[in-house]
């Protein structure tokens, strides 16, 4: 079967997420310069990277070596494109992560943003085994209005993903991880304008 992210158009997707009425993207992004500033590490691993939102926020003083994982080839080679200025030290790697969690590199930091809903805590639980962060950083949605998807004019794209969709809950996801060994050590909450929220969940081993 063919994953539903295989066949999205990164344009569509980024249109639909920064929507006034949306504002995922603008969220994400200043909850990601949060998430790769605030630890000590020089290594972080990205999944899920799509067109790259947020990488401006790396500082190549800090970091030897960012990972960007996605499924799709072609939302890579547009974050390659777009961030050429940190090309010396980004490492893009196409990879089903259902499929191919063992074929992950190891990195310290280890971010998860709108990603542990399309792969299940089982899978989750193998990449962070695979990678051996020292850090895990995860955002999920939380939907009050119980619509998992916002509406918008672009909202048929995500039609098929009802396939790979699971519900992640927060403190669900806090006895996965604790049953790794890794603490709960910040949770923060940002309000969307749709009555949507996103919950950031840091973890450290």
């Amino acid at each position: 079967m063919v994953n539903p992210w295989e066949e999205i158009s990164l344009s569509d997707y980024e249109n639909h997420m920064k929507l006034s009425s949306v504002m995922q993207l603008q969220s994400l992004n200043q909850m990601m310069k949060q998430q790769f500033n605030t630890y000590p590490v020089t290594s972080v691993m990205i999944l899920g990277i799509a067109g790259g939102n947020g990488l401006e926020h790396i500082d190549k003083n800090k970091f030897q070596k960012v990972y960007g994982i996605d499924i799709n080839r072609e939302y890579l080679t547009t974050v390659k494109e777009r961030y050429s200025d940190i090309s010396s030290i980004l490492e893009c790697i196409q990879l089903n992560l259902i499929q191919d969690a063992d074929k992950l590199p190891t990195a310290e930091l280890l971010v998860a943003d709108l990603l542990v809903e399309y792969i299940g805590y089982e899978c989750f639980q193998e990449i962070i085994e695979q990678v051996q962060p020292k850090y895990v950083s995860c955002i999920i949605q939380i939907n009050v209005d119980g619509s998992w998807v916002s509406n918008s004019p672009y909202i048929h794209i995500f039609d098929n993903l009802d396939k790979v969709h699971h519900q992640i809950e927060e403190d669900s996801l806090i006895q996965v991880l604790r049953g790794m060994g890794y603490k709960l050590i910040t949770q923060t909450e940002n309000l969307l304008p749709n009555g949507k929220k996103l919950i950031q969940l840091d973890f450290k081993h």
